[in-house]
């Protein structure tokens, strides 16, 4: 069954979403972290996915305390991403309850702490890949580089990633769908699992990823769809489920 993982991504301590990874067009959804991802795990969520939205752009951790806090409030597993630079700080996440570590910038400039990391962190280092136009995306997706997204997941492949987060950043938060194929295309380009994320809009969105399950599609992020109300939590992990009980008959 496909993952649908609602997202959680701080700035100065808030739950917020942001347009295209803009920091300046944020949105604030919850003053109180911790209460929203209650809420998400009482609707269903069978992961709760967190970013430290300031880390990403500092490049270390800003808010560690409150993503202490989410993971000792919650049964179900998270995983934790944005400004994590070298095995110190993934020590430190893992050592707090983190399920999975998630690797973004350092992970495209640095493949050496990717392996280390799996090495030591077996089935528990992600990687986010963040694309624009299909060109790799990096430093909080102020710079876009020449590596394509395809050409960057494959370098991975031999160093046993749990599973690669792609973003489509002209998608992510604004509400317009995901990117379908380019999302297909990965997944059939490696072995890796791949985590969708970005546009995801409503029930409908959902239903067009799930068949990606068997291209080796084992996630979807959603973030403001599920904030704004245009898509309903529970309804879509109970979709989810159906369609996986329909693919065994």
């Amino acid at each position: 069954m496909i993952e649908i993982i609602p997202a959680i991504d701080l700035k100065e301590g808030k739950c917020v979403r942001l347009l295209q990874g803009d920091m300046d067009r944020a949105t604030v959804f919850s003053d109180n972290p911790v209460e929203t991802a209650l809420k998400w795990e009482a609707e269903g969520g069978q992961r709760l996915h967190v970013v430290d939205l300031d880390g990403a752009f500092k490049g270390e951790p800003r808010n560690l305390k409150v993503i202490e806090e989410i993971i000792d409030a919650l049964k179900i597993p998270v995983q934790v991403g944005g400004g994590i630079r070298d095995i110190e700080t993934i020590d430190t996440y893992v050592n707090i309850g983190a399920d999975r570590v998630i690797l973004g910038t350092i992970a495209h400039s640095n493949p050496e702490l990717v392996a280390r990391a799996c090495e030591i962190y077996h089935g528990r280092i992600v990687v986010g890949i963040d694309a624009k136009d299909g060109k790799v995306a990096i430093q909080g997706w102020a710079e876009v580089t020449a590596k394509s997204a395809m050409e960057l997941a494959v370098e991975y492949e031999e160093y046993g990633v749990a599973a690669i987060i792609y973003t489509d950043i002209a998608k992510d938060g604004m509400m317009q769908g995901p990117s379908i194929e380019a999302t297909r295309y990965l997944a059939l380009s490696v072995d890796i699992p791949i985590i969708a994320s970005g546009g995801v809009s409503s029930i409908e969105d959902i239903k067009h990823l799930l068949p990606l399950e068997a291209d080796g599609l084992e996630g979807v992020i959603t973030g403001k769809a599920i904030y704004s109300g245009a898509l309903d939590l529970k309804e879509a992990i109970s979709i989810a489920r159906d369609f996986k009980s329909d693919a065994k008959c």
